[in-house]
């Protein structure tokens, strides 16, 4: 799951990022409307984290123009509580409200919750003796627990999910990996080496030469 993270106070900003790749997300941080929109642009977010008020491009626009495409779910993040606030917000397009302070572990169920509303994609998928739980972040296969880093379990999500069609190397990029991974870099193909080891045999992600792979 990628999501982006829009928050003007530089510091908490860091700090939701941070808790977020703990929960085991890719994550990218901006701090202002303009960069929001120009991110939310180039990269295919599952999750936009967005405060209202913001600096350069306010958050209602923001949350209007991303509400406009077929993207991201939005959950406005912000001190503006009450109640009419919460149904301005969602009124806006916002899929979601929450109101600071907040508790941290809601904020992290709460963008889980969003990024599971895509019907292809429900909370536990099975594909032959392999289940992955997106929900708890566990996978097993048959019926021994998978013990794998964040990004295992990001790239075993993808593939899981897509339902046998292919996933590119790009893809994979994307939306496991945040801004900062070098697209040149053999990150993909390694990770997937990891993966595919603690799955064990008989194999179950194949690689189709020049386009990515499946599961």
């Amino acid at each position: 799951m990628r999501v982006l993270v829009v928050e003007d106070h530089a510091t908490l900003a860091e700090r939701i990022g941070e808790g977020l790749r703990d929960a085991g997300m890719a994550v990218d941080v901006v701090h202002d409307g303009a960069a929001a929109l120009t991110r939310a642009a180039e990269t295919g977010y599952d999750v936009v984290v967005l405060d209202r008020d913001l600096p350069v491009v306010h958050g209602d626009q923001v949350c209007r123009s991303l509400a406009a495409g077929d993207g991201a779910r939005i959950l406005m993040l912000t001190a503006a509580s009450g109640v009419d606030d919460r149904v301005d917000g969602l009124e806006l397009g916002a899929d979601d409200y929450l109101g600071k302070p907040f508790a941290f572990h809601e904020l992290v169920a709460r963008v889980r919750a969003l990024a599971r509303r895509a019907p292809s994609a429900p909370p536990v998928v099975q594909r032959g003796d392999l289940t992955v739980d997106r929900a708890r972040h566990r996978a097993s296969r048959a019926g021994q627990p998978l013990s794998l880093t964040r990004k295992e379990f990001g790239v075993l999500e993808m593939l899981i999910a897509a339902d046998g069609a292919v996933v590119s190397a790009e893809d994979l990029l994307e939306h496991v990996w945040d801004a900062h991974a070098d697209p040149f870099s053999n990150v993909v193909s390694v990770t997937l080496t990891r993966l595919r080891r603690k799955l064990g045999a008989p194999p179950l992600i194949e690689t189709v030469v020049g386009k990515g792979y499946r599961l």
